[in-house]
Order: structure tokens, then sequence, then C-alpha cells
């Protein structure tokens, strides 16, 4: 426990340091998100019906962003390589940078999601299952980006192809996401999206450790 909390210190400490490239993803999410309604015009229920999907894809670029370098300093500084030796399993130190990561990449977009579900005239409510939404789907994407980022690891124009393999694993969380609230919207239960959402996190929480570690074990030979 103690050597996950050092991993998990460790990358925040490092991303304090890089603010900018927090702040990047963070001001793209915002900058996206308000450019819908300032093109759409002001019909409200032309924008409570399509903010959430607005907002759930707006929230899903803004986490590529820094995928290309969750992996990328440690690999090229040799860190990567200490991990694949130390006693600890490097599975559970994965989980570390991946929880790190989330924190400072998918966290804040759950915080601020409210305040810019606002412009799209969402009620209250629906602003409570949007932020519960993002809670479960952002750790869902970060473990989703974090085996695209493993697996184009040292990879000459990997950001590319590394989009290319994220984004059609990242549909079924906006699929599931976005439809909570539009189904909330339209009087419908919205609990068995968010049980499917959380059920796939759960799936993610055990497999994308061992696959992030196995490729990062491959990209090391």
């Amino acid at each position: 426990m103690n050597t996950l909390m050092a991993v998990i210190r460790r990358d925040l400490l490092l991303a304090v340091r890089r603010k900018s490239e927090a702040l990047t993803a963070l001001f793209f999410f915002v900058i996206v998100a308000s450019l819908f309604p300032l093109g759409i015009g002001p019909d409200p229920h032309l924008l409570r019906k399509i903010g959430p999907g607005i907002l759930w894809v707006s929230a899903l670029l803004a986490t590529l962003l820094g995928l290309n370098r969750m992996f990328a300093d440690d690999f090229h500084d040799g860190t990567l390589e200490q991990m694949a030796v130390s006693p600890t399993p490097m599975g559970w130190l994965v989980g570390g940078k991946i929880f790190a990561h989330w924190m400072v990449s998918g966290l804040p977009l759950v915080v601020l999601a409210p305040v810019l579900g606002l412009q799209f005239d969402l009620p209250p409510d629906a602003l409570g299952l949007l932020t519960l939404g993002l809670l479960i789907g952002t750790p869902l994407l970060s473990m989703i980006g974090a085996i695209g980022a493993a697996l184009t690891l040292g990879l000459r124009g990997g950001g590319a192809l590394l989009s290319l393999i994220v984004l059609p694993l990242y549909v079924p969380a906006l699929i599931f996401g976005a439809g909570a609230v539009e189904a909330h919207l339209q009087g419908l239960a919205a609990g068995g999206h968010l049980s499917l959402l959380a059920a796939m996190l759960a799936l993610s929480i055990f497999f994308a450790p061992l696959a992030v570690t196995a490729a990062i074990r491959i990209a090391l030979e």
C-alpha cells in the first residue's frame, strides 16, 4: 500500500510541476462544450436534448489529450524498467499511475461539468445525474486510455495511433453515460445505464492493469 501511495504521490507532484498539461485539457473541455450553445442558438429544448452528449464527447476528447504522456516520460527515463523489476506487482503500480492520471485529468472534468451543463438548460436533477455518470465514466476512460498508451509506448507517431485505438473503445461509455441523462430527461429510468457503466468500470479495474502491464513489458523488451 505504501508503494502504491508513493506512485500516486509522485505522479501528482509531477502533474503539479507541469500544470500546463492539466490546464490545457481543462480549458479544452470548457471551450469545446461552450462553443456548441453559441453555434446552435438559444433554443432551450434543443440545447437540453443535445447537452448530455456534447458534454460527454467534450470530456472524452479532453481526456485524450494527456494520454500519450501517461507512461512516455517514465519509459524514457527508466522508471518503468525499475517498476518492472520491483518486488511490488507491476499491475499494482500501474493501477496507481492510472488513478493519479484520473485525479489530474478526469476529476476536474467531473467537478466542472455541472457548471457547463447550465449552458444547456439542464435541470438540477439531470446535472446531478450527469455528474454521477462522469464520476463513474471518467475512471473508465482513464483505464481504457492507459491500455492504448501502453500499446503505443515508444512508437513513432504513437499519438495518432493511440486515438485510433482508444476512441472506438470509448463508445460504450459515451452511449451509457449520455444515455442515462437523456433517459432521465424523457422520464425513463436511468439506473440501467449507470449500472452498465459501473459494471464496465469494475471489469476495467480488474483487467486494465493486467493488459497495461503486459503491453509495457513488451515495450521494454
